[in-house]
């Protein structure tokens, strides 16, 4: 099955770059024009004002609530869609032919961006070069640097650098569900600057510098945990710059640095679930894979996930045993690049390899698969996106994180309930610090 796709994407990707040149491509790269099929309609701009019944004050409300589901991919009708489906996402039809389904509707390509990201995407495409060492990117700003990327380790570049915004505060909800379905949401308050995005006439000589963003985060629930805090500044050149970390326990009353926080030690309030660079379905350096652009191909991804994202929905809505409630999930047919990382012979990692399905129009994973040691599919994870049409910005809502081997899953981004994310264009490095963590936890 791997070679049959290798060899599809293969052809796709060549038949793709005898054309491109010809073709008008949107401010990002993908291609304006829909498929020949009228399965994927053309891109007109995205989403760039709220719609009429949106509120500042609740959760961004679906745009398309109308919409049909057009069909439904399950285990009894599998086979009859793989073309369109990752390894990972007919396992869990597989694994769960009871229960799980993936409703689709009408593709509707709803990302996008300000003008001055478009720009920016724009000059990049001139100067940007991927650094050596550990990995990074020089000579680009604010977004995706490679909008016609040459090989794997530029396209998974666009996806760690495209533009999420400037300044965000937020809520977050982690649970990590057993196989019998239990589980405890672990909620955390996080405030998040996002110095690579800011506008170049914003920037400030010398602050940021070299930082894609920092984080601010403190435990809320549950009681146990409460008070526990992170501070992280996330690098783009890690070669001679690597991520920094500090982490405040309440019972030592401590701030510790954490130097070895990355790769594939388990995040936080996950049970093991899933590692540091499995966060946004990848992140980090890449020096420990070699990338492969393998091509690019039509697929079905999470879109639109507007009703899960709803604020009127509960955590025990969205947790089921297995899977999340596939009622509240809506999937559309797009086009992604698939990038191929495998672990370099020298290298140390859980995994072996992993895919990663890039949605054309933001440069975002949508879903991902990992495998272990000896070969064998272990993980398969999901971005359920949202157009915040309020910025307007393309990002996930939600992220899931199956595991194949222990039957369990793993959600963040359960933030149902709480206050909609607050989303601002200023920042100051001094609210990033540790003495500024401390101020943040009182």
């Amino acid at each position: 099955m791997q070679r049959t796709l290798l060899i599809a994407c293969c052809v796709v990707c060549a038949l793709w770059v005898s054309r491109v040149a010809a073709e008008d491509l949107t401010p990002l790269g993908a291609e304006r024009a829909g498929n020949e099929a009228g399965t994927i309609p053309q891109w007109t701009g995205g989403i760039t004002v709220p719609p009429a019944n949106y509120d500042p004050t609740r959760h961004d409300v679906d745009p398309y609530p109308d919409d049909p589901i057009l069909y439904t991919i399950d285990g009894a009708n599998e086979q009859r869609y793989a073309n369109v489906l990752s390894e990972g996402q007919v396992a869990l039809l597989r694994a769960y032919p009871d229960s799980w389904r993936m409703n689709v509707y009408p593709t509707r390509r709803s990302a996008a961006y300000p003008d001055f990201v478009y720009a920016a995407v724009s000059e990049n495409a001139e100067t940007a070069q991927v650094a050596e060492g550990d990995g990074g990117v020089r000579n680009s700003h604010v977004s995706s640097p490679f909008p016609q990327p040459k090989n794997g380790l530029e396209a998974i570049w666009n996806h760690i650098l495209r533009w999420r915004g400037q300044r965000i505060e937020r809520a977050e909800g982690s649970a990590a569900v057993t196989a019998r379905g239990r589980y405890q949401v672990v909620l955390t308050l996080q405030d998040l600057a996002f110095a690579y995005g800011w506008p170049p006439e914003s920037r400030r000589p010398g602050s940021f510098a070299n930082v894609l963003f920092g984080i601010k985060a403190r435990v809320v629930l549950p009681a146990q945990l409460t008070g526990q805090g992170t501070l992280a500044l996330e690098t783009i050149d890690q070669t001679n710059d690597p991520r920094k970390v500090w982490l405040y326990l309440p019972s030592s009353r401590r701030m510790l640095r954490a130097p070895n926080y990355g790769y594939a030690s388990p995040a936080p309030y996950t049970d093991a679930l899933r590692t540091i660079d499995d966060f946004d379905l990848f992140s980090g350096p890449t020096d420990r894979f070699d990338w492969t652009l393998i091509g690019k191909r039509e697929m079905v991804i999470p879109y639109n996930a507007y009703r899960v994202h709803s604020d009127a929905v509960e955590v025990r809505d969205i947790l089921h045993e297995h899977t999340v409630n596939p009622e509240l999930l809506r999937y559309e047919l797009h086009r992604v690049w698939v990038v191929e990382a495998r672990l370099k012979p020298d290298a140390k990692h859980i995994y072996s390899r992993r895919v990663f399905y890039l949605d054309e129009d933001s440069w975002q994973a949508a879903t991902s698969d990992s495998y272990d040691l000896t070969g064998k599919l272990w993980r398969t994870a999901e971005a359920h996106a949202v157009n915040y049409y309020e910025v307007p910005v393309l990002w996930a809502t939600l992220h899931t994180y199956y595991d194949l081997h222990s039957g369990r899953y793993l959600v963040d981004g359960l933030d149902n309930g709480r206050a909609p994310w607050h989303f601002t264009t200023t920042a100051d490095p001094r609210e990033f610090t540790p003495n500024e963590l401390n101020y943040y936890l009182r």
